[in-house]
């Protein structure tokens, strides 16, 4: 069975647009200032601005697609990417992450598994053959747990 599913965190979109907008005020402030010797923008500032946009976008979106043979996790319109193949999944469970997991891609040591998430709390556990574990955060956990047993028969 194929499923393809998107979700967005529009909190994280709304802040990476306002700190976007934030920063190139700034930059063009510093550019519009008459050249001396410590005025102008300043490369290490402009690159911590980036780097600040870059990360807040990748809590913007979390993209699950399953096919025949794999399971795929993207974030960041698919800059952080998970490939796990369906064969290789011993479980799957339909479960509730509490608020202090977090947003983002993160590894939790207790118990240890490695967590994608960019909104709520609702979110499939699989564990796979080697021992590892994943948390996915969905919006249709239901849908993705059958998905990925009906792949796996």
């Amino acid at each position: 069975m194929r499923y393809a599913s998107t979700q967005y965190n529009y909190l994280a979109l709304l802040l990476t647009l306002s700190a976007g907008i934030f920063f190139i005020r700034v930059y063009l402030s510093a550019l519009a200032e008459p050249p001396s010797y410590n005025s102008g923008p300043n490369f290490l500032i402009t690159s911590l601005m980036v780097i600040t946009v870059g990360f807040l976008f990748s809590f913007v979106s979390l993209r699950i697609l399953i096919d025949e043979h794999f399971l795929q996790i993207r974030m960041m319109f698919g800059l952080f990417r998970k490939k796990l193949v369906l064969g290789e999944i011993s479980s799957v469970q339909i479960v509730r992450n509490p608020w202090y997991y977090g947003h983002g891609i993160r590894k939790w040591f207790w118990p240890r598994m490695w967590i994608y998430s960019v909104r709520g709390s609702h979110a499939i556990e699989i564990s796979l053959k080697n021992g590892k574990k994943y948390r996915i955060g969905t919006n249709e956990p239901e849908m993705v747990k059958r998905s990925i047993l009906q792949s796996t028969l």
